[in-house]
């Protein structure tokens, strides 16, 4: 198809009922313009909640989302309609990352390198095919890492945002309960957006009626042993609790309407790499099924594309954190818009690439989005984690995965419990494993000695779990 010449089709109008726009056609621009910003909506709060939790800047993020999103366009040739968000399987990476040294150019210098792997790993996909990286990561692993990145970050809600206010904690998750299930279409595929958007009116309210709440602020009110106030947070300075708003539009006042956000570039350490390195099996997962599942809505075949799609969200996570931004994965959020309005054109994505860019030029929408209080961004990060964590269960029940098998069991068991802990193994004086990265080596590492060393009924079993897998999936296409 052309890169640019989409079709118009059903006169540039609404299609009627059951009518479909294919990726390489389009409506008229103004209805174009509709479904790109649907695209910004549905993809919008966990793109500007996921910098948040992990300390970086949600206004460069949404900005750099829109550039990422671009760029992939490109790569894939506009075959495969896509939006690429903020990705989640860095945070865990990050808090480790952050607990040794607090340092914004670290954090991106090492996903970007992460980046930058997972663009390789996409050529390599490309030149050598799919079933070469099941090889490396089987779905027992691939499934087990995607799991045990949204488990181990189970500490960031219990010991970060929950206790900053625990019934609007409450409060918001009840409501992203009842918003996923309650709303119709399109209006419960935002829940999460939506859900953010109560807490943070509720506790604005609740500023003005209740006063304020007295609670702990991480790096805020910070106190030594003896009660005086001290610089860096650590084992003998902690922060306390104090009597704060929960909601502060102070930095929204003085953020101008029109400007640049903040940009840094990227520093390294070999440590911080390999605690973010973990999420490119997820990632490679992600794209994956994200890539499988645009082709059955579709109804097109772009398994070749495959390795393309990762290659692009590479380079779209190393561009973005190369200055600053966020890592980016594509979203099921915007598949779930393509579904409900079968409009599949990769013109709205550009469109909405060019909303979310021109969202990131105004920093008092960024300084809005930062004042989110962590109460609320404790009831949504408690459905976002565990959802992510539920993830893996299904690449697992997908591929038939058998766990009656000791080789997929015994090491991804172990694994998860190192990351959910999560637990600390000090390699040297200057190095330490823990959380995400050590579960994720014991599984994938576990995974290989096992099956090296396991007798043949073992392997029969894993042959015979492989087989059933391809079957269903093609039981599922001929279904579709």
């Amino acid at each position: 198809m052309a890169m640019f010449g989409w079709k118009v089709v059903h006169g540039g109008k609404t299609p009627p009922p059951g009518g479909v726009v294919a990726p390489d056609e389009r409506l008229s621009w103004p209805r174009m313009a509709g479904f790109g910003a649907q695209h910004v909506v549905a993809m919008f709060g966990a793109t500007f909640v996921f910098p948040i939790v992990m300390g970086l800047d949600p206004q460069l993020a949404v900005m750099m989302s829109g550039v990422a999103t671009i760029l992939f366009l490109l790569i894939v040739q506009g075959r495969v309609p896509s939006y690429l968000g903020t990705s989640a399987s860095f945070v865990g990476g990050v808090f480790a990352i952050r607990a040794a040294t607090d340092s914004d150019s670290l954090v991106t210098g090492s996903i970007m390198i992460a980046g930058v792997v997972l663009a390789l790993t996409g050529i390599l996909i490309t030149l050598l095919g799919i079933q070469a990286i099941h090889r490396v990561f089987p779905p027992a692993v691939t499934g087990g890492v995607v799991m045990l990145i949204g488990f181990g970050l189970a500490f960031v809600v219990a010991d970060t945002y929950w206790p900053q206010d625990r019934w609007v904690a409450s409060l918001t998750m009840l409501a992203t309960f009842l918003f996923t299930v309650v709303l119709p279409g399109f209006w419960g595929r935002i829940a999460v957006l939506l859900a953010l958007i109560f807490g943070y009116v509720f506790s604005w309210f609740l500023d003005l009626s209740a006063g304020p709440i007295t609670s702990v602020l991480p790096g805020a009110n910070l106190r030594d042993a003896a009660g005086e106030p001290c610089d860096a947070e650590g084992p003998y300075c902690v922060a306390t609790a104090f009597s704060h708003d929960r909601v502060s539009f102070d930095a929204v006042g003085d953020a101008a309407w029109i400007g640049l956000p903040t940009f840094h570039g990227p520093s390294f350490e070999v440590s911080a790499i390999i605690l973010v390195l973990p999420a490119v099996i997820a990632l490679i997962a992600e794209n994956t099924g994200h890539v499988k599942a645009v082709a059955e809505i579709t109804r097109r075949d772009l398994d070749p594309m495959i390795g393309r799609a990762i290659l692009a969200d590479g380079v779209g996570t190393a561009v973005s954190t190369s200055v600053g931004g966020s890592p980016t994965t594509t979203y099921a959020e915007n598949i779930g818009v393509m579904a409900a309005t079968r409009i599949y054109s990769t013109a709205a994505y550009y469109i909405a690439g060019g909303i979310a860019i021109l969202f990131g030029l105004c920093p008092k929408f960024g300084a809005l989005i930062a004042a989110t209080p962590g109460g609320v961004l404790g009831g949504i990060t408690v459905v976002l984690y565990g959802m992510i964590g539920l993830l893996g269960a299904k690449i697992w029940i997908e591929n038939r995965v058998d766990f009656a098998n000791p080789i997929n069991l015994v090491p991804i068991a172990a694994g998860i419990i190192l990351a959910v802990g999560p637990v600390s193994h000090q390699i040297s004086e200057d190095f330490t494993l823990e959380g995400i990265a050590l579960g994720t080596i014991v599984a994938l590492a576990g995974w290989h000695l096992l099956r090296s060393l396991a007798p043949a009924h073992f392997k029969q079993m894993l042959e015979d779990e492989r087989i059933q897998a391809i079957n269903d999936a093609q039981a599922r296409r001929d279904e579709g």
